[in-house]
């Protein structure tokens, strides 16, 4: 490994991070403007399938590219790609074209992107970064993402008050192109070896491939079957409990606002705590550490009446989302062969991105039945027990091993 290895991985955490915050601004200031132009349900259900369809089709081919072509090229391209569909786009507003249609083209164009460009991240970090830094260096990445999260929704606000739509997507395009220039003129990263080869199979051949390694890995299996249900369990809490607050404490915006910020501070916390910590000397004691976490802060979140313990809880499940993302990211990145990283990482966004939605399919129906409490009390503890029985997989527990 270069002894520059911390250079790079700045400077390419560094342009991920101006990515990251222009699509953020432009993802608010979309959202805000159906909201806002329709008050419509509707257009927002067709907004957020927009969002989530084209990574979930995506993401398994998108693996392949991943392995077969330089990642770090594929991640600039397809962050140029999405730059140039937002330059159309402001263009078009600027010109008086502001159709609904078009901000669900840039939806479903954006999420296209993302699923490409998601495998590609998660399988280069490995490439750059010595295997036992791992964790500290995707801790402090889950830590920077968290302050773009928080901080991106503020500043979109406050660019969507003062400055037409257009204006926004310009910056979008500008983020990009400094991210570009960054990735490609200053990151070094080495080529993976079966990038260097001749490609002598078709994709769907090398598609195949991937999902007959991941059916020959039993830890892989396992490790998806967990994340799966774990994604579902947690639909409640990651969508309904905006619903909730409402219901519970009032509709006031502060409470809404309140409770965002407090998630992304402890998201903030929590990465920061895994970078330095490191985590148990087993990946899959710190992941079942954290789904114990999460499942009781889901279940305290169903019975707490005071807004201020209700705030302080949410905080408090914001530091577990690192404590688990981290290592189940490192397992992954310490046990898969480096050629086959890209799909095995596809696979896992095609998961992440269809679990929930998929579980908001049963929970969002019954939240105007029953009550948001009762699902977050029953969530929580299945979560939590989800948690304790991790420990009991074996073949988990021994891919879980940190590399020394």
């Amino acid at each position: 490994m270069d002894t520059g290895w911390k250079r790079n991985v700045v400077l390419f955490l560094g342009s991920q991070t101006l990515s990251l915050l222009g699509t953020s601004l432009v993802q608010y200031a979309i959202f805000w403007y159906i909201t806002l132009t329709t008050q419509s349900g509707a257009a927002m259900t067709v907004y957020i399938i927009c969002g989530f369809l084209p990574t979930f089709f995506l993401s398994p081919f998108a693996g392949v590219w991943a392995d077969r072509f330089s990642r770090r090229r594929l991640i600039a391209a397809s962050d140029a790609a999405i730059a140039a569909a937002t330059l159309v786009l402001a263009l078009l507003f600027m010109a008086g074209y502001d159709s609904l249609w078009l901000l669900y083209v840039m939806a479903a164009v954006r999420a296209a992107g993302s699923g490409v460009q998601g495998p590609a991240v998660s399988a280069l970090i490995p490439d750059i970064v010595p295997q036992e830094q791992l964790t500290r260096v995707n801790g402090a990445n889950s830590s920077i993402q968290a302050i773009v999260t928080l901080v991106s929704p503020m500043l979109s606000g406050a660019l969507f008050s003062q400055a037409p739509l257009a204006a926004i997507f310009l910056i979008d395009v500008a983020t990009a192109a400094a991210a570009i220039a960054i990735l490609l003129a200053l990151v070094r990263t080495p080529v993976h070896a079966k990038a260097r080869e001749a490609q002598a199979t078709s994709y769907f051949a090398d598609l195949a491939e991937g999902f007959r390694y991941i059916a020959g890995q039993a830890y892989i299996k396992a490790f998806f079957a967990f994340c799966a249900l774990f994604f579902v369990l947690s639909a409640p809490v990651s969508f309904l409990t905006p619903l909730q607050v409402a219901r519970t404490f009032g509709d006031d915006i502060w409470y809404l606002t309140a409770i965002e910020v407090g998630f992304s501070v402890g998201m903030i916390l929590g990465g920061a705590l895994t970078a330095a910590w490191g985590g148990l000397r087993n990946r899959v004691h710190t992941m079942a550490l954290a789904t114990l976490l999460f499942g009781a802060c889901t279940f305290a979140l169903g019975v707490v009446r005071d807004f201020r313990v209700y705030l302080a809880i949410m905080g408090l499940s914001g530091i577990t989302m690192p404590l688990f993302n981290t290592p189940a990211t490192v397992l992954l990145q310490e046990n898969v062969d480096e050629n086959m990283l890209g799909r095995v990482f596809g696979v896992m966004n095609m998961l992440a991105s269809a679990m929930m939605p998929l579980g908001m399919l049963v929970f969002g129906p019954l939240a105007d039945l029953i009550r948001i409490e009762a699902m977050l009390v029953a969530t929580g503890i299945l979560m939590a027990l989800q948690g304790v029985l991790l420990l009991s997989n074996r073949v988990l527990v021994r891919a879980g091993v940190r590399a020394t």
